[in-house]
Parts: structure tokens; C-alpha cells; sequence
């Protein structure tokens, strides 16, 4: 791994507690990453922050360092519900995301970390922030739901933290955001800690009017793409774009590798497709059991799993370490979507491969693609003679995720169907 993207400042300079410098030095997390360099020595003084940086920078760790500092230096209080740091996800696979994250740099100390999410595990999650939690990550709609059943209370809340607040906006989250925030401390009672890709302008009118005067803190790159990503697009007919997959798949035999399809069903139907030609992939949508998806997750992240075919659910917010290859096998309809599923490549200074099909279907949104990241993508030749014939696809089909039993009418919002 390349560490270009580190600096020189190191963790161990910034005056962390002791069992921080060792969760940390245990994971390898030795120099810290620019949004990491700037914003922690202001946020372990207690002042908020609203930062910017691109996706894969190391803004999870960030907030999460300022949010243990913070519950190491005060005294926790007698109130044995009592959530003292809440973090708002817009996705499930993000929460959890945070939450491993989470139990690596405090693994040394005696913080308890929680989650609520929707699509399982209802009873497991109450019973647990029932027993007591320091840290609550959660989605909105399940957050709420625990919160009006007074599993949990926010009465001495000492951290706010905001992950991804421009997808949560995206999804349509900002009533329920809105809703817990009125329910906390008064902002100059907590540190207010707001991370996102971008700092739009709902996104700072939300932070300056939830949070205690933040310091914005933007880390612009030096383009919109890392520069690490080896981009290409190919112009295919509609029916070209299977054997064309294929026949890439088998040129480049990529190790990890993330397929990227805009509905369900292209989903469905290019899995059974590709494990007819022999492949090892899996589909993670919202249709996908949530068990079942977090063992999809692990199992690519294991690297037991090479190819796995994402509908945008999985673009945003994830580290998944060492993916080799990025394909847009349909070209995304929004322009940052496409910056955000080649983010899923080249992270932490790693390089990466990203190749994109523009098919009839969706070529229309390739100029908004290159006007927003300010640089035409190189195309390649398609030769339609030499494209594979294709086996038959399998016949296996994804159910529906069956609803859970305790079900309440918050984890219906859209947090709990992505």
C-alpha cells in the first residue's frame, strides 16, 4: 500500500489517551491523513466541526478518535440509559462500518458501543442498548424507534456525530435527523462533529443551525477522481454488454472486484449470468436478507468473494480494503454517483481500475459524468467479433427480504430498504 496519502503528524503527537495509542498502533494506524491532521487538534479541544474530504481519506477515524477523547475525559454519569454519543449513518452497511471501526481503536477501553438498524436483529439490538451503551450508531428510522420506546435516553448526550449528512439528505433523513437533534443538549453542551463528501448549502444551514459555531474544515482534492484510478470506457449496444463483461472479467481476473448495475433486476439477471460462465459473485441490494448481506460483505472483504454486484447501496461510505476493479456495468444517473462507486478503488493511496460501459440505455448521462469531474474518460474499442459466446444462465432467482415480525412503522423509511 502506498502511504502518499498520509502526513507526517503522528496520532501519538496529539495527546490521546494511552489505550487510543494502542488500539491504534494494534491496527497500524501510525500518521495521520490530512482530514485527520486537521481536524483532530481541533475537535480533542471540544470544538465542532463540519468536514469535507473525499471518500476513503479516514474521516470514519476522525470522529471516532474525537468521540473517545471526549468520553475518556468526562465522568460518565448515573443515568444508566443514557446514550453519551450518538452517530447517524444513512445506511446499515455504514453503521456497522463505524462500529468495527469502532471496536479496533477502543478496543482498550471501557466504552460500550451500540447499534440500531433496521432489516434484523430487532430484539438483539434493544436487549443490548437496554443493558447500557456509551456509543449508540445507527440509522435514523430504527434510531427513532428505540428512542419513543425509551430503550435509550439522550438527556446528557456528549458527542453528535453526522456521517455522510449529503446521503442523508439524498435519501430524504433530514425530518428524522431533525427529530433526534431537538431531543439532545443544547449544542453548546456537546461536541458536534459533521463529516461529508460534500459541504453543501442545506449541509452547512444544517450544521450552523444544530451545531456551536463549527469550524468548516475542507480538504479539496486535486481533482474530483483520484488520481490513482485508471479510468476507461467502452460504448457497447445494449445486448454487447454481457459477453463484453465477461470477456474483461476474463482478461483482467481481478481479485476484488466491485460490479456496479442501477436496478435489481439487471442485478439478478446478470448473477445468475456470470456464475453460468464460471464466476464467483454475489448480489448486495436492498431485496438481499440482511444476514445475508452482511455475509456477502465478509466474505468479500475476506477476499473469499472476488466479484460482488452492487446497486449504489454499497457506493457510498464503505472501506472495503484492496479493491482492485470498479466496473460500471450501467452508467449511473447522477453525476457524483459515478466519483463516489470509482471511490470504492485506490483508496488509502492504493491504485486502482475502473471501467465503465456507456450503452444505450444509460450513455445519455456521460456528459454530466465528465463535465463533473472536468475530464474526458479514455475510451476503448469494442471488437464484436471476438466477444465470448455465453454459457446459459443459472436459474436461481432472489426472494424478497420477509419482514420482521417486530417491525414499527419507522423502519419502513427508506434507511432500512437500501
Amino acid at each position: 500500500m502506498s502511504d502518499t496519502h498520509l502526513t507526517e503528524t503522528t496520532f501519538s503527537s496529539l495527546g490521546l489517551d494511552d489505550s487510543l495509542i494502542e488500539g491504534l498502533n494494534e491496527a497500524k494506524f501510525i500518521h495521520c491523513t490530512p482530514i485527520q491532521e486537521q481536524t483532530l487538534p481541533i475537535s480533542l479541544t471540544g470544538k465542532d466541526i463540519a468536514g469535507q474530504a473525499q471518500t476513503g481519506t479516514g474521516k470514519t477515524i476522525a470522529f471516532l478518535l474525537a468521540t473517545y477523547h471526549t468520553l475518556l475525559k468526562n465522568k460518565k454519569t448515573d443515568n444508566k440509559t443514557g446514550v453519551r454519543a450518538l452517530m447517524l449513518a444513512p445506511t446499515r452497511e455504514l453503521a456497522i462500518q463505524i462500529a468495527n471501526d469502532a471496536k479496533i481503536i477502543g478496543k482498550h477501553t471501557d466504552i460500550k458501543v451500540g447499534l440500531a438498524y433496521g432489516g434484523t436483529d430487532y430484539e438483539k439490538q434493544r436487549t443490548t442498548l437496554e443493558e447500557g451503551v456509551d456509543i449508540l450508531i445507527g440509522t435514523p428510522g430504527r434510531t427513532i424507534d428505540f428512542f419513543k420506546q425509551k430503550v435509550f435516553n439522550l438527556r446528557d448526550a456528549e458527542v453528535l456525530v453526522l456521517d455522510e449528512a449529503d446521503r442523508m439528505f439524498d435519501l430524504g433523513f433530514i425530518n428524522d435527523i431533525r427529530y433526534l437533534l431537538r431531543r439532545l443538549p443544547e449544542p453548546e453542551k456537546r461536541l458536534n462533529l459533521l463529516f461529508s463528501a460534500t459541504l453543501s448549502f442545506k449541509v452547512t444551514e444544517l450544521a450552523y443551525e444544530h451545531m456551536n459555531n463549527p469550524e468548516m474544515v475542507r480538504i479539496e482534492p486535486e481533482q474530483v477522481t483520484a488520481k490513482q484510478v485508471v479510468e476507461s470506457m467502452y460504448y457497447p449496444a445494449d445486448n454487447e454488454k454481457m459477453p463484453l463483461l465477461v470477456q474483461i472479467l476474463n482478461e483482467e481476473k481481478p481479485e476484488r472486484g466491485i460490479i456496479f448495475i442501477n436496478t435489481k433486476h439487471v442485478a439478478d439477471r446478470l448473477n445468475r449470468t456470470l456464475e453460468g460462465n464460471d464466476f464467483d459473485s454475489a448480489v448486495l441490494s436492498g431485496d438481499v436478507p440482511q444476514k445475508k448481506r452482511q455475509a456477502i460483505l465478509q466474505r468479500f472483504q475476506d477476499g473469499k468473494l472476488p466479484l460482488l454486484i452492487a446497486t449504489d447501496v454499497a457506493a457510498r461510505g464503505l472501506h472495503i480494503p484492496a479493491v482492485s476493479h470498479v466496473f460500471n456495468f450501467d452508467l449511473p444517473q447522477d453525476a457524483e454517483d459515478y466519483v463516489h462507486r470509482i471511490g470504492r478503488t485506490a483508496r488509502s493511496g492504493a491504485s486502482g481500475i475502473a471501467i465503465s460501459f456507456a450503452c444505450e440505455t444509460y450513455a445519455y448521462s456521460l456528459p454530466d459524468i465528465e463535465a463533473y469531474i472536468s475530464h474526458k474518460i479514455p475510451f476503448k474499442n469494442i471488437d464484436g467479433a471476438s466477444l465470448p459466446t455465453l454459457k446459459p444462465a443459472t436459474k436461481k432467482a432472489y426472494k424478497p427480504a420477509p419482514k420482521h415480525r417486530n417491525a414499527k412503522p419507522h423502519q419502513k423509511s427508506r434507511s432500512h430498504k437500501r
